[in-house]
């Protein structure tokens, strides 16, 4: 390398560091400032975490047991209201909304409104319940099912049957029992009978050891629709 070459290459490495400096001089503040808000921005998170949202969801899993105890005794008051001693889920909903057991406690909660013929509190809990657990989702769509059809709205009713049937399909029982009120209410509700036909033929066909996909045949033959294959 020339002599030239060897001061031009220097100079170019002194301009890189004297622009290196220039901009750090320029926007020390500004890069304090952000590197500052992400240090406590992370930290932040990391102590909620661990010292909030973890203790909150040990707390309300802890309440969850007794109202779920009396939840499995069918005193569904008391698992909604509590005993004056243990939270109910209606509590608990309140108390640690957020936490997996708050969520949990709606599917309870619209459970037992729809023991007891509350429907309008049964949905208004259901339909804000959500979970990555299939089965329990499942579940969640037939009882809104249950409690659309007990007030009449049967669109709404046949939507969520189907939802439900078709959710979580390796739960051959509740997914051809679904499947079947679908069908059912599409045939004698409804009067839409190509749509209960399609169905009842699904019925039979993914679920035929069922109690539900061996009774599809009759009512298959009853809309006038003879040995399905």
């Amino acid at each position: 390398m020339s002599e030239q070459k060897k001061v031009q290459s220097v100079e170019t490495g002194d301009q890189v560091i004297a622009k290196a400096k220039d901009f750090w001089t320029r926007n020390s503040k500004i890069i304090l400032i952000v590197g500052t808000a992400l240090v406590v921005l992370v930290g932040g998170f990391w102590g909620y975490k661990n010292f909030v949202q973890s203790p909150k969801e040990e707390k309300a899993m802890e309440a969850m047991f007794k109202a779920e105890d009396y939840y499995r005794q069918d005193s569904v008051r008391l698992a909604l209201n509590g005993d004056g001693q243990y939270q109910g889920f209606l509590k608990i909903i309140d108390k640690y909304s957020g936490t997996k057991a708050g969520n949990l406690a709606r599917f309870y909660a619209g459970s037992c409104y729809l023991k007891l013929d509350d429907n309008a509190n049964a949905i208004k809990h259901l339909e804000k319940f959500s979970t990555d657990a299939k089965q329990i989702q499942q579940r969640a769509y037939k009882l809104l099912g249950d409690a659309y059809a007990d007030m009449g709205k049967n669109s709404d009713a046949f939507d969520y049957y189907k939802k439900a049937a078709r959710h979580f399909e390796k739960d051959e029982t509740n997914a051809a029992e679904a499947l079947f009120m679908a069908a059912y209410l599409a045939d004698r509700v409804l009067k839409n009978q190509k749509e209960a036909i399609e169905l009842f033929k699904e019925l039979k066909e993914k679920y035929p050891n069922t109690q539900h996909g061996a009774e599809a045949d009759t009512y298959l033959a009853q809309l006038g629709i003879y040995n399905v294959n």
